[in-house]
């Protein structure tokens, strides 16, 4: 191992040096790392012996481990805390160790020892974590290229590394473009309709720039209340115009990039073999393949279509209602507008009339409360953990026999050097054994309503959900008790990934779980009970267009990597909005480029590029797994444990659908989700 007194990112451990680490850290320690990898992979080809799993399976394992999570912990703080510094350096590091990674399946000898070891004895005897790792490491090496002649693996080894680098700047031009803007308003009279904690974080936003006025932005906390309340329609036009087009100018224009991106995606799907991207990265999901996502997708589309078609009827309706019969026809700017005061008007709810009652110190400790009701568990603020922000919270996860399972950062605000969006990020994936228990280290990341002045954070439900459902991602994490590295933790099927999250926002909706945290700011008070009937009442209106909305994220994902040809279809940003046109309550203008700024699809080589169905097929199972626990306890520790241990502790040592048959007894069905989202009555059994 490189050894340095003066770079924090060699020797790295778990007690990672947030407050030392710089951009001049990165290029040397990468390459010191790097130099370290491409040794221990020529060891592993080098050996001379018999072949075992120790010095071929664990050996190939450790080839990256160090490297892996130093570029990480890079990328981490190039998305919290970037600098022009530890940009240039990780953009400067990237095609390198992309092109080291992908090289190892390429490598000849490599994979001459994976065959060697899997045609032993110990190899066809092995059962359980190790068979699984063994089959999937073959299979990974078939699809990443190890099969193909020389030319066909140079070519590949070129295409992963263009990737990388596109996509990373692809991600970069995102949060430039979303910086970029603002828009400053001087005379109060334009705000009309906003509440006021968007009026205050407004005008904190435009003196924290030195200006007059009230400033917003494209962040989700200023960006979503204008669209929801404020009544200047040409403003609202403005914001969504802005929103809808980010990153399609100037030195930021991802529209040429997205094109490339998905050219080489399908050049590469067709040198390894396969008819599309889609089925490329969705063979080893729970989907196997392309075309079984869309049948999904269509299954659902189906069943969402006609509420669709009569939730947009009923808006229209309700517009010439408030404005009589010549109102023009809404347009994207105006349903969220109108459809706010649609549902005011029927169920007499506001939604920010719940924000009093989440303050987001008292939101997290009601996650907290939750997960130890459930699994046992004691959190607690681990204050000798550094952080790289002030901003930041350090806790730790104490298991009931004592140990520390896992350190965790909570970084909730927005940032101009951070990235918007929310997310979890595991740093340190422990290897479980029981003579040593893992310790994990993760990262809960959002850009939720900041505090103002001596004002606390207070949270719109929306924004309560969210952090519920990164929680559930992070206790997927801190729960995994798999004893090798790569199928650990998180690193499951990409269609599986979603369940431990979304399973957690159910306890969002229940009276029980909200009385837990959900008070008063000012008076304590819990929230009233006809408000509560009424937020639980209106948690259908407009379903099917939530529904309709995802699964057209999830169309044009899917046509995009199956069905696009750069030869027939042309522009993939006017291919996207026509697709995203169809799923949507109004008609998108012309230039909408949505495509442009799309990271779940373009940020990372792979994403959740032809898997963003993924979030509707985890909606499938959270609805139904999270139907035993109102059948059994809500807070049962007996059920809690038997999906900590049969979903959360397994990653990815068995097959998911073998984790969820074991926990709810039988395979999912659509049943709960329907009902849940009021498209099918109650007792009506529909399967996948």
């Amino acid at each position: 191992m490189p050894e340095s007194h003066e770079n924090p990112l060699l020797g790295l451990g778990n007690d990672i040096p947030f407050d030392r680490i710089r951009g001049e850290h990165v290029e040397p320690a990468v390459r010191a790392l790097l130099a370290e990898a491409k040794a221990r992979l020529d060891a592993l080809a080098a050996h001379e012996g018999p072949r075992t799993f120790e010095n071929t399976i664990t050996a190939l394992e450790r080839v990256t481990e160090q490297l892996d999570f130093v570029m990480g912990v890079v990328g981490h703080l190039e998305s919290v805390a970037t600098t022009p510094e530890l940009r240039a350096a990780y953009v400067a590091v990237q095609p390198e160790v992309s092109e080291f990674f992908c090289g190892i399946a390429l490598s000849e000898p490599v994979w001459s020892a994976l065959k060697a070891y899997a045609a032993t004895d110990e190899a066809r005897g092995l059962t359980g974590t190790k068979r699984r790792l063994v089959d999937k490491t073959i299979a990974d090496f078939k699809r990443s290229g190890a099969d193909l002649d020389p030319a066909g693996k140079k070519r590949l080894a070129e295409i992963d590394v263009e990737l990388a680098q596109l996509t990373l700047r692809y991600g970069q031009n995102v949060l430039d473009s979303t910086n970029a803007f603002e828009l400053v308003l001087e005379d109060h009279d334009k705000l009309a309709g906003l509440p006021e904690g968007a009026v205050l974080a407004a005008r904190a936003s435009a003196e924290a720039k030195g200006i007059k006025g009230y400033r917003f932005t494209m962040q989700a906390p200023s960006y979503l209340p204008v669209m929801t309340y404020l009544d200047d329609r040409s403003i609202r036009e403005r914001m969504y115009r802005a929103y809808a087009t980010r990153a399609t100018e100037g030195d930021w224009d991802n529209r040429p990039l997205v094109r490339k991106i998905l050219e080489l995606r399908r050049e590469k799907a067709r040198l390894l073999g396969f008819e599309s991207f889609a089925d490329l990265v969705l063979e080893d999901r729970m989907a196997k393949s392309g075309h079984a996502a869309r049948t999904f997708v269509q299954t659902l589309r189906d069943k969402a279509r006609a509420h669709f078609d009569r939730e947009n009827a009923e808006l229209e309706a309700y517009r010439k209602e408030l404005e009589g019969p010549g109102a023009p026809k809404i347009e994207p700017w105006d349903v969220a507008y109108y459809a706010e005061k649609l549902r005011r008007a029927r169920y007499d709810f506001d939604e920010e009339s719940l924000r009093p009652y989440f303050a987001a110190d008292k939101a997290l400790d009601g996650v907290f409360a939750i997960a130890s009701s459930l699994y046992g568990v004691r959190i607690e603020p681990s204050p000798e953990t550094k952080a790289w922000h002030e901003g930041v919270s350090t806790y730790r996860i104490v298991e009931p026999d004592g140990h520390t399972s896992a350190v965790f950062y909570v970084d909730l605000w927005p940032r101009e050097s951070k990235r918007d969006g929310a997310w979890m990020q595991g740093l340190v994936t422990g290897v479980w054994s029981t003579e040593v228990p893992a310790t994990h280290v993760e990262v809960l990341a959002g850009n939720l309503t900041p505090p103002i002045g001596d004002r606390p954070a207070l949270l719109n439900h929306r924004e309560v959900e969210t952090l519920f459902h990164e929680f559930g991602h992070l206790m997927h994490h801190a729960s995994s008790r798999v004893e090798v590295r790569t199928l650990a933790g998180t690193n499951v099927a990409w269609d599986f990934v979603e369940l431990p999250s979304q399973i957690m926002e159910n306890w969002c909706w229940e009276k029980d779980a909200l009385d837990l945290f959900a008070r008063h700011h000012e008076s304590g008070a819990p929230i009233p009970a006809p408000l509560l009937e009424r937020m639980r009442a209106a948690r259908t209106f407009r379903a099917a267009n939530a529904m309709m909305r995802q699964l057209g994220f999830a169309e044009v994902d899917l046509a995009l990597h199956v069905d696009w040809d750069p030869a027939r279809d042309g522009d993939p940003t006017a291919y996207g909005r026509e697709i995203l046109s169809r799923h949507s309550p109004a008609a998108l203008p012309s230039d909408h480029a949505m495509i442009a700024s799309f990271s779940h699809l373009f940020s990372s080589p792979v994403g959740y590029a032809a898997g963003y169905y993924s979030y509707k097929w985890a909606e499938v199972l959270d609805a139904d797994a999270f139907s035993r626990f109102k059948r059994e306890g809500l807070f049962s520790r007996a059920v809690g444990e038997a999906f900590r241990s049969e979903i959360l502790a397994r990653g990815d040592s068995e097959d998911p659908m073998v984790l969820y048959r074991r926990f709810m007894g039988r395979e999912p069905t659509l049943e709960a989700l329907l009902e849940r989202d009021g498209l099918i009555a109650s007792g009506t059994a529909v399967a996948v």
